[in-house]
């Protein structure tokens, strides 16, 4: 069973030992946003949702009695606290909640900004747990000392399945408190920031058994006590064991909402400045890269809402996907769409360029482009927004040479297509296309000793599907189009910050 603790909803996954799926269920929960840019949900909900998925599986015929073994995923970087008798102090606080902006930056400036990137592999994110830890020390000091024990969201299921308070390599490596080179806490980090080291939980590599299931969540779930439960991994990091990508020269490019490139590498590795997380992998003895786009699918599907009328409505009529409608529409433009270059900085922008007032812009508008230009320069300027991580990732020395693509944008045989051709590497589809949820489980086939490690179950169960081969004229085209498309920011990066402070100004503060 592998269990996904995601933002909407948690995600369950039964899989044979030989890495087939079974089954799959997700159960939905509510987001509370208490004050603009606040993110929280309560803990008890991701395990009630657990509780109704396995009650799913039983109503469908399908014996939970039969699972020998759990792996644990999810969002990353929430903070969750426990008491001194396990009970949750307060909500959780969430990866994409806003409030810790001083905390983070006051983390850089009492340890440096250059020694936070060296020893936690990244910069330290509002978004990351450290700051959040210190936001409640600051402005909820009762419940900051209540806490005894603070965990992340998957960790909880892991706590109610097992009743330990364990982690993970790779999830703590994006607390901004974990030494990534050594896989271990940082004690010189905790220390200098004030805080009890025995509020952090054991962390233990991700394949590794954290507890057996106990007594009394094996009666609420209908399965059977004393099966174990794996450590497990962050979201991405279990998104790259089940995409297969455990080593060099192999990445997964997750295409949802937001754009995901992730590799493995076989020895530390960071940026200087802070442009890629650099995280522990969910292979012992290996370590990830991972660079993050904030609008990959998002900005397609922001083209079909703001612009994509007339193919909802054939849709409507027809049945037929207004994403495939716009698609078609675009793969009728050759490749460079003529001149036109779009920006997919319509959230602000994470990798390369760390800036929240970025925004999307089509650049080299004339009177010869229509509606199929400008989506296929949406699909290029995504491709083009990706390849940034690649080119810092080989900066690195981390050479890919395959691409496994994930989630809606994979759909699309023309963006695949696009991908191949800007990366210049081909770009495969997976056979079992569950994300973080197929890598938990993989993780949880170790943990029952189904086979001897990561690796080995990668390659028993993990297959790609279809190929996109790189197109060498259209290659060619992107190879010339891409340094143009490079220089856009820095032509433009005070314009964007000028944009928002009249924005600002005429129409007052803006709801995060």
């Amino acid at each position: 069973m592998g269990i996904d603790v995601g933002t909407t909803g948690v995600k369950v996954l039964l899989v044979t030992s030989q890495g087939e799926v079974v089954a799959s269920r997700t159960e939905e929960y509510p987001l509370y946003t208490p004050r603009p840019g606040w993110t929280e949900q309560e803990p008890e909900d991701w395990w009630q949702a657990v509780k109704r998925a396995a009650s799913y599986f039983s109503s469908i015929g399908l014996s939970l009695s039969d699972v020998e073994g759990i792996g644990l995923t999810g969002q990353m970087h929430g903070l969750v606290m426990l008491g001194t008798s396990g009970e949750v102090v307060r909500k959780a606080i969430l990866w994409n909640d806003q409030r810790t902006a001083s905390q983070a930056s006051r983390i850089g400036e009492l340890i440096g900004l250059r020694k936070v990137i060296e020893v936690t592999g990244s910069l330290p994110h509002t978004g990351f747990t450290a700051p959040k830890i210190l936001w409640v020390r600051d402005n909820e000091p009762s419940n900051f000392s209540r806490m005894k024990k603070f965990l992340l969201p998957k960790d909880y299921i892991g706590y109610k399945l097992t009743g330990d308070a364990i982690t993970d390599v790779n999830d703590a490596s994006g607390t901004s408190l974990f030494d990534v080179k050594k896989r271990e806490w940082s004690q010189e980090i905790v220390g200098v920031l004030g805080l009890d080291p025995d509020i952090l939980p054991t962390a233990l590599e991700s394949p590794s058994v954290r507890g057996e299931l106990s007594e009394r969540a094996a009666m609420e779930l209908g399965m059977k006590k004393g099966i174990p439960v794996a450590a497990g991994a962050g979201d991405q990091g279990a998104a790259g064991v089940g995409a297969g990508a455990v080593g060099e020269g192999v990445a997964s490019v997750n295409m949802g909402t937001s754009g995901v490139v992730f590799s493995g590498s076989d020895e530390y590795r960071y940026d200087p400045q802070g442009r890629l997380h650099s995280f522990c992998h969910a292979v012992p003895g290996k370590w990830s890269v991972m660079g993050v786009m904030l609008a990959a699918g998002g900005s397609l599907r922001w083209f079909r809402d703001a612009l994509g009328d007339p193919e909802r409505s054939v849709s409507a009529l027809t049945g037929q996907d207004p994403y495939d409608l716009l698609t078609a529409e675009a793969g009728r433009v050759p490749a460079g769409s003529e001149g036109l270059i779009f920006l997919p900085y319509l959230s602000g922008e994470r990798t390369p360029h760390g800036d929240p007032y970025a925004r999307g812009t089509f650049f080299g508008l004339s009177l010869r482009h229509g509606k199929p230009h400008m989506v296929r320069s949406v699909l290029e300027g995504v491709a083009f927004g990706l390849r940034d991580s690649v080119g810092i990732m080989a900066e690195m020395g981390i050479n890919l040479e395959e691409f496994r693509v994930m989630g809606g944008g994979s759909k699309s045989a023309l963006w695949r297509g696009i991908l191949a051709d800007v990366f210049g590497h081909p770009v495969y589809t997976m056979k079992v296309d569950e994300g973080s949820s197929y890598g938990a489980a993989l993780l949880g086939l170790v943990a029952a000793g189904a086979y001897a490690d990561v690796s080995n179950a990668v390659k028993a169960a993990v297959k790609t599907g279809e190929a996109s081969a790189p197109n060498p004229d259209s290659s060619r085209v992107y190879d010339e189009l891409y340094p143009l498309y490079r220089s856009l920011y820095p032509a433009l990066k005070e314009a964007f910050r000028e944009l928002e402070e009249v924005r600002s100004k005429l129409q007052g503060p803006r709801s995060p």
